[in-house]
């Protein structure tokens, strides 16, 4: 009897097996084809790897600016002034300077005889010279090559001012320090005050400074002076500093008052140092030192 039993138990648990299993599915005997997925991440580091070095290649040839400030490319200090290296830069600088398409426009535009050019320091006595910031110490090939070219307004109401800033003249490397750019706009906008005031001398100075945009080394700046207000001894004078392309770098606006012991100073020399309108009412470029009417 319980062999009896034993049988349709396991009978019966034989036929559920059976109705609750799937038959086996058999494929046909083929060669594996390779499928398209098995190829992407190939495909992907092929084109990331080609990415990079098309990227890599023109940072190298054309650096961004953010990499260029960060990891600036090394370059030799200074030219010895007295070498024919020096004399050439330096020449080749004026030459440039002198074919800048903007000082080139602004000397073809209508009101081209309402201006005149002067290049400050250019007659400064050498004796003073040497004992000078901006005509003296940092004077020379890689640093202030060139003396500045001012072309200003006859009425002396604005000025734009061209100047060299070579690579001698950083703080971080490859970025002009922003103590320079603060002499250099302290000098030209005193200019313009000076050119306002009474006596034509001295003054003494509030300058407030609003760094836009790190100013590149090795490159032709414009600094851009406006007269805001002059009354008796006291004038206010804003400006700007930009490059070639018109990007804003600093902006400044200074306060020049003059002391009451102004005639007491010496007028020649601050004359000199300014470069002195021309007599003539007509506009004069001192390009080459020499004075020449239109």
């Amino acid at each position: 009897m319980s062999t009896s039993i034993l049988r349709r138990f396991s009978g019966s648990t034989f036929r559920q097996t059976q109705r609750y299993a799937k038959p086996t599915q058999r494929r046909p005997l083929s060669t594996p084809s390779h499928s398209p997925k098995a190829w992407r991440p190939y495909a992907t580091a092929s084109a990331v790897v080609a990415f990079s070095a098309a990227a890599y290649a023109l940072g190298s040839i054309y650096p961004p600016s953010v990499f260029t400030i960060l990891f600036p490319r090394t370059a030799p200090g200074p030219l010895d002034p007295n070498t024919p290296e020096a004399r050439a830069y330096t020449d080749e600088l004026e030459q440039s300077l002198q074919t800048l398409p903007l000082l080139q426009s602004l000397r073809e535009k209508a009101d081209a005889d309402d201006w005149y050019e002067v290049r400050p320091y250019r007659n400064f006595p050498e004796e003073r010279r040497v004992n000078s910031l901006t005509s003296g110490a940092l004077r020379g090939p890689g640093k202030l090559a060139l003396h500045p070219l001012v072309r200003a307004k006859k009425d002396e109401s604005e000025s734009y001012v061209f100047t060299h800033v070579g690579r001698g003249l950083c703080g971080h490397d490859g970025i002009i320090h922003g103590g320079l750019l603060a002499t250099l706009l302290d000098e030209t906008l005193a200019r313009t005050a000076i050119a306002n005031l009474p006596e034509k001398v001295g003054v003494t100075a509030q300058l407030t400074l609003n760094y836009r945009a790190p100013t590149r080394a090795d490159q032709f700046i414009v600094i851009r002076t406006f007269l805001t207000e002059a009354k008796g001894r006291k004038v206010t004078v804003t400006g700007h500093v930009e490059d070639l392309d018109g990007t804003l770098l600093v902006e400044a606006s200074a306060t020049f008052v003059q002391p009451r012991y102004a005639k007491l100073l010496n007028t020649e020399a601050l004359k000199q140092a300014m470069g002195e309108p021309p007599k003539s009412h007509a506009p004069v470029h001192l390009a080459d030192g020499q004075l020449r009417s239109k």
